[in-house]
């Protein structure tokens, strides 16, 4: 609380961090926050932990090149990462593997269940012909959403203690991963008749969901459908996280018209009341919505959204309303590399994949001035969240399978601290006026300095918690009282009446015989007497 008030960093009218020198008085106040966070799982330059196992999907562009420099100068020097599985998701190596590589890296999800991954392109027609590709590859994400069975992209406001953003207090988003326009089948037509027919699995009579006369020359004809098999995972999935962060849960469909949407509403409202209802009610988060559960529709969720920066609340939509709405969240909060991304998915034997990614894309615009030779200054801020979670969840998978298993545990909370540490010293950076000039205006850090500000900032942090364990203290010397009165003469004219020998020490026999003669031995069934009253 004391580093809020006097840090060094602060708002002007613009609203940007203005870049400050720190006094010494920042500095010792630094200090003290780093010393809440020291713990016994500390890490050393000299001896590395090995990481667990995880999946590393790699990129494009300007953000490649951040997450390079990020993993070189924050993770390798503290971790052996030769467990991650990396896996190169460029345009080139797609094409150059004819797309196997995106396979191999869904494959290894379901595997390991802890996934990391730097934005991707999707090429368009005229990248295709640019980049000498085979074809136009389809999206990687939508694979992965498919590949890893996906429940829900899971998008919150990443906040900065001691920093002033859109959205005061947290805001949760639950956007069901499967479903919508993404996964629609069209076709350019004519006049003509349209027909949508159902055939049922289970070999009863087909039937006609839809039929319509096309009259105009020119039409595009869509189809697609909204699964709902994992509206039930996906609400336990939000409500679980709206009790832990303490918002209140919103659901938003546009019901009133897609009448097809009652569904999902129906589905998280029966999990709300029969799981979840009481202890939202016992935590006080449904006293300004009547007790109940809230549906929003669709069109008034993004009203709200620029009325409630108050934050404290979560959302849950699905595929393509939950796409535009978390734009707006982003937009309000500042920008997309102000709120995370992570998709939660379903392995076959039940397991929960989990993979983690910046909500923005590669930064083209940053890319292409990086390879002209000008200056850039990238904020990293969501790929280190996304690394930071898909770390935390590797770690905590290693110790589900490995029960019992003490270095697991070690490992487990090593990394818990290290990207602990990490995010305070991100913040730190920002709050003291050393971040990117998105933050700090026209003076602040280049996409290089800024990494290297953190690194010195992440290990001046870990190094203050690697002071070795004091040794345990004896009973200090009670001559160093100042009320000592121990009459020394009288004292050794005692020890010479029972030092038998004369030898200067007393054996234990000696030792019985003065405790027996003073009447201070101790006797049989002391210490049970001594308990009973």
């Amino acid at each position: 609380m004391m580093l809020s008030r006097f840090a060094s960093a602060k708002l002007v009218g613009n609203g940007l961090l203005q870049r400050k020198i720190a006094s010494p008085r920042c500095a010792f106040l630094e200090g003290l926050r780093v010393q809440s966070i020291r713990s016994d799982s500390t890490l050393s330059l000299t001896e590395k932990t090995s990481a667990p196992p995880m999946v590393y999907i790699s990129g494009e562009e300007m953000t490649r090149y951040a997450c390079q420099l990020i993993v070189d100068q924050w993770i390798k020097p503290y971790f052996d990462i030769s467990k991650w599985e990396m896996y190169d998701l460029s345009c080139k190596a797609r094409d150059e593997t004819n797309d196997a590589v995106l396979k191999d890296a869904v494959d290894a999800g379901v595997r390991i269940g802890a996934i990391f991954k730097e934005p991707t392109i999707t090429p368009s027609a005229l990248q295709v012909k640019e980049m000498g590709l085979k074809k136009p590859y389809g999206s990687p994400n939508g694979a992965m959403r498919r590949g890893w069975n996906g429940i829900t992209i899971s998008r919150d406001t990443i906040h900065l203690d001691g920093v002033e953003l859109g959205f005061k207090n947290p805001v949760l988003f639950e956007r069901h991963a499967v479903g919508g326009e993404y996964g629609a089948g069209w076709a350019k037509v004519g006049k003509g008749t349209l027909l949508t027919t159902y055939l049922p699995s289970d070999g009863s009579a087909p039937f006609i969901i839809d039929k319509r006369d096309l009259t105009d020359e020119e039409n595009v004809a869509v189809v697609y459908h909204n699964p709902y098999d994992n509206v039930t995972d996906l609400a336990h999935i939000f409500f679980k996280r709206c009790l832990k962060f303490k918002v209140i849960p919103f659901v938003v469909t546009k019901k009133t018209v897609f009448k097809w949407q009652e569904t999902f509403w129906v589905k998280m409202k029966d999990v709300f009341d029969e799981h979840y209802k009481e202890d939202f009610l016992k935590a006080g988060l449904l006293d300004t919505t009547g007790g109940e559960l809230q549906h929003l529709i669709s069109d008034a969720a993004t009203m709200q959204l620029i009325r409630w920066t108050g934050g404290g609340f979560g959302m849950a939509a699905h595929n393509y309303d939950g796409d535009m709405l978390t734009d707006e969240v982003a937009q309000i909060h500042r920008s997309p590399g102000f709120i995370t991304s992570n998709l939660i998915g379903k392995a076959p034997d039940g397991r929960l994949l989990k993979e983690f990614e910046a909500s923005h894309g590669t930064v083209t615009d940053l890319w292409n001035l990086h390879l002209s030779g000008q200056e850039t200054s990238l904020n990293p801020l969501g790929l280190v969240e996304a690394m930071i979670g898909a770390m935390q969840h590797a770690a905590a998978l290693q110790v589900e399978t490995h029960p019992g298993d003490a270095e697991v545990v070690e490992v487990h909370d090593k990394i818990m601290n290290f990207t602990t540490t990490l995010r305070l010293a991100i913040h730190n950076t920002f709050r003291y006026g050393q971040g990117t000039r998105d933050m700090s205006g026209p003076t602040g850090y280049t996409t290089e300095d800024f990494i290297r500000k953190v690194k010195w900032r992440l290990d001046r942090y870990l190094a203050a918690q690697l002071e070795e364990n004091p040794p345990t203290l004896p009973e200090p010397d009670r001559h160093f009282r100042r009320n000592y009165d121990v009459d020394q003469k009288a004292l050794k004219t005692l020890f010479e009446q029972y030092d038998l020998d004369g030898n200067g020490s007393i054996s234990f026999k000696e030792f019985e015989k003065a405790l027996t003669h003073l009447g201070v031995a101790p006797k049989k069934n002391f210490g049970k007497k001594r308990k009973e009253r």
